[in-house]
């Protein structure tokens, strides 16, 4: 299972990474690398300001108003007034901005979109109210993960990451505010979809397909895109491992199309979105001898070790493997003949919460440094028998 990181390692784990060394570190990276120590190095001091921001900034909040706080920033007064209270305290007060109410209840910055949870136990999803600002947040978080793994495996600006991502269902409340899961809020913003050119995040899956809402379209155009440019793919994943499996299991359903649409140049009138079409025409060509390579790999009826044998210069699998996903470790084993596994980020929809500083480590292994700045935090503490 994953652990969080006692703070004071971080330093050490930055500037002596345990496994693979790349080397000097890259001058690009050096100032996240260093934004990180600095982070960590006083963490108290950090969350101390992080929630006289949060209180700040939002001291005339209906919420925190009846909570009696009268404007202060102070921490003691924060712990002494406002209660450590579940998802159903709130749900009030999000129904209320769900329906349609604009007034500054849990926030003065207007809420701009809902990110769905997993489901209560009632068996209805959670919404967790969101304001722009908390999409630069993510961001920042994203953009440190590169430069640590850096320290690990060199020379990943030299080609592309094959990365299995999906957008997925959204709604709208009754107040006109869209809910959706965190990550189709995150490849549906301009931060993603507008993004600059980076060596580093250079995709094999374009854009257009990422954001197709058709799972079936979205998959073929990913893993044909993914096919045909097989030999600059140096690290491939999707955010958990079972949708990395999913990606495995649709190429053993479908490889025979995927190799006649290589052969041919052409792509399956199955995929009909206009803009998954044209994305994938500016690379498709006639590759017949690509497409009798995969027939042959795929038609031996041994999928063991496939990932390696259908892209050969992948250095390590970029999913989740931590928590529920364990389960799928062996698989990802099997399918990969033994690739590292790397778990670079902790994640949710309430929150962004830190990164993995040693992420070639065994997935038993694995521990999350929690980032100050991300949030506030408080935890409960946990007797010996682990009960909170």
């Amino acid at each position: 299972m994953a652990v969080m990181t006692d703070v004071s390692t971080t330093g050490a784990a930055l500037r002596s990474p345990a496994s693979s060394p790349a080397g000097a570190v890259k001058e690009a990276d050096v100032e996240k690398l260093r934004f990180i120590d600095e982070m960590t190095s006083n963490p108290d001091a950090v969350q101390e300001r992080v929630l006289a921001e949060i209180l700040g900034r939002n001291a005339d909040t209906e919420y925190l108003r009846k909570c009696g706080l009268d404007g202060t920033t102070d921490r003691a007064i924060f712990r002494a007034k406002v209660p450590v209270v579940s998802y159903d305290d709130l749900q009030p007060y999000i129904q209320r901005i769900a329906n349609g109410d604009r007034s500054p209840i849990l926030s003065t910055h207007p809420v701009s979109e809902f990110l769905t949870s997993s489901g209560t136990s009632a068996g209805e999803r959670k919404l967790m109210p969101t304001i722009k600002d908390e999409l630069d947040r993510r961001q920042l978080l994203y953009s440190l993960l590169m430069p640590v793994m850096n320290l690990y495996v060199p020379g990943l600006d030299k080609g592309k990451g094959l990365y299995f991502l999906f957008v997925k269902s959204e709604t709208q409340t009754p107040g006109g505010l869209t809910a959706r899961p965190v990550l189709t809020s995150y490849y549906k913003s301009d931060h993603f979809k507008n993004r600059p050119y980076d060596p580093y995040h250079n995709y094999t899956s374009p854009t257009a397909a990422i954001l197709c809402a058709d799972a079936f379209q979205s998959m073929y155009a990913q893993m044909l895109c993914g096919l045909c440019q097989r030999n600059d793919v140096l690290r491939l994943g999707a955010v958990f491992a079972s949708g990395l499996l999913r990606a495995i299991r649709f190429l053993q359903l479908n490889w025979e199309q995927l190799a006649a649409d290589i052969e041919a140049g052409e792509l399956t009138p199955r995929v009909t979105d206009p803009s998954v079409r044209e994305a994938v025409a500016v690379m498709l060509r006639p590759d017949p001898e690509l497409a009798k390579f995969i027939r042959g790999e795929c038609s031996k009826g041994d999928w063991a070790g496939i990932i390696t044998r259908v892209w050969p210069n992948t250095k390590y699998l970029d999913v989740i493997v931590t928590g529920a996903m364990a389960q799928y470790i062996p698989t990802m084993q099997y399918y990969s003949g033994g690739l590292p596994m790397a778990c670079t980020m902790y994640a949710s929809s309430e929150c962004y919460f830190g990164l993995n500083l040693r992420p070639m480590c065994d997935p038993s292994e694995v521990s999350y440094t929690i980032m100050p700045n991300m949030g506030y935090f408080e935890f409960l503490p946990v007797d010996e028998t682990g009960a909170a």
